[in-house]
């Protein structure tokens, strides 16, 4: 399966952003991609009051991301923001596609390094696996890579990739907390995981939330296989499905679990 990675740059405008999807997803097409993942907040970067802008699933901007869906034959997997019940916003993934329609919301709200999510961002409660041509895959963002029982969950459901899309922090050591947490993950789980960033804010013009690019796939044995720098750039990789089965079979992190020592 060739999936997609694009490391882009969103700004405030949902608008201006719907454009950036349209054109980086007919790159993705060209590049005969079946599925594109886009970075969390893509609908809207970080820093910008989220509430005014947060729409339901079926509002205008998760229908244009549909309407490029259709037009490129694509899934499309994109970060938004939709309503709470509480004035809160929920911090959400759009997957939709020929064959899928589906949503992730956030789990692990990020208050750490001094930043509180929680306090405009209501946490979700529960996974979420899509299929694409037969193959199972999770959806994560961001936070949620420090988890690994959400990606162990993505496996147990039958998943064999964990997509994720992330709006990653800078700071020192993040950067490869951000490559070792994607690899530790990848073969907690046995599973592939593609892992998208916002690019580098001061590698690209305009208005910019935070992000540090170096977007990657790692296999299920936690090797990275492919990786980009901190600019705008976009990733077309292969995932060789069999492979996770191979590693299972070699590495039985999974089989030899033994939950019921740590209840």
């Amino acid at each position: 399966m060739r999936i997609a990675l694009s490391q882009l740059t969103t700004g405030p405008d949902p608008g201006k952003n719907l454009v950036l999807i349209e054109e980086w997803t007919r790159r993705a097409a060209d590049a005969k991609a079946r599925i594109v993942v886009f970075p969390e907040a893509s609908m809207a970067c970080f820093g910008t009051p989220l509430a005014p802008l947060a729409e339901p699933l079926d509002g205008p901007w998760a229908d244009g991301v549909r309407r490029i869906s259709r037009a490129t034959g694509t899934v499309v997997v994109a970060g938004m923001f939709t309503p709470a019940t509480d004035g809160r916003v929920t911090n959400t993934l759009l997957a939709t596609g020929p064959g899928v329609e589906a949503s992730y919301d956030k789990i692990h709200l990020y208050d750490a390094f001094g930043f509180r999510e929680s306090d405009t961002v209501a946490a979700g409660s529960g996974t979420t696996v899509i299929d694409v041509d037969g193959v199972r895959l999770g959806l994560a963002t961001c936070y949620d890579i420090r988890f690994p029982e959400l990606f162990r969950a993505h496996a147990d459901a039958g998943a064999v990739a964990t997509l994720l899309a992330a709006s990653w922090g800078a700071g020192p050591g993040k950067r490869e907390q951000w490559e070792l947490l994607a690899r530790a993950r990848a073969l907690d789980a046995t599973v592939w995981l593609a892992a998208v960033g916002q690019a580098d804010p001061g590698t690209g013009p305009g208005p910019a939330p935070t992000g540090i690019g170096h977007s990657l796939v790692a296999g299920p044995d936690g090797t990275v296989r492919h990786a980009l720098g901190a600019e705008p750039e976009l990733l077309a990789a292969d995932l060789d499905i069999d492979e996770v089965a191979a590693v299972r079979q070699r590495t039985s992190v999974l089989a030899n679990r033994r939950p019921e020592v740590w209840r």
